[in-house]
């Protein structure tokens, strides 16, 4: 399918082209590609290599109901409100484990490794290469008892989310907890 041309001469590319886009950016970190494919469709999840193209910065999921206040929110609602505080970045929630994960530029483990450090008390693991991350397929959009999902998608290939974005919400979110949470 070809993108189309605004009025304004811009051209707009369909949502459909934008997730096959992102599917080959994700699938790209693989040395097989068809291996996520199978995995996706087969669990619905592809364990993908990180430090190439993404890093995630896992967030427990008591921090993140800290600093929105949602501990009766629906999740969509929860989901609604990362999107808002990381500037849309993207999500991937494990209701499984309560855990949030936060796709970043790979070289954020490199660069807040100090901080990094810090965070490890509130249970922020700040990954990157050599580690693994259990992506969703990008259809899986809505919260499911114990699947991952897309709490916020990635809405076009290699737009992650931005580290002092990130860094504000993890210190606004432990500035908040009890002392007993720390």
């Amino acid at each position: 399918m070809r993108p189309l041309e605004s009025q304004s001469g811009v051209l707009v590319h369909s949502s459909a082209d934008r997730r096959l886009a992102v599917q080959h950016w994700l699938l790209s970190t693989l040395r097989d590609p068809r291996t996520g494919i199978r995995e996706w469709r087969a669990t619905g999840v592809a364990m993908l290599p990180l430090g190439t193209l993404f890093s995630a910065i896992r967030l427990p999921g008591r921090l993140v109901l800290t600093l929105i206040g949602a501990h009766s929110m629906p999740s969509g609602e929860i989901d609604a409100a990362l999107a808002e505080m990381l500037g849309g970045a993207p999500v991937i929630c494990d209701p499984r484990y309560q855990r949030y994960y936060v796709l970043m530029p790979a070289s954020t483990p490199a660069t807040w490794h100090m901080a990094a450090d810090e965070w490890a008390e509130v249970e922020v693991d700040v990954m990157g290469r050599g580690r693994l991350l259990g992506v969703p397929k990008l259809s899986r959009t809505e919260p499911l008892p114990l699947d991952s999902y897309w709490s916020v998608p990635m809405e076009s290939a290699a737009v992650l989310g931005a580290p002092l974005t990130a860094a504000r919400f993890i210190a606004a979110a432990r500035h908040l907890m009890e002392p007993e949470q720390l």
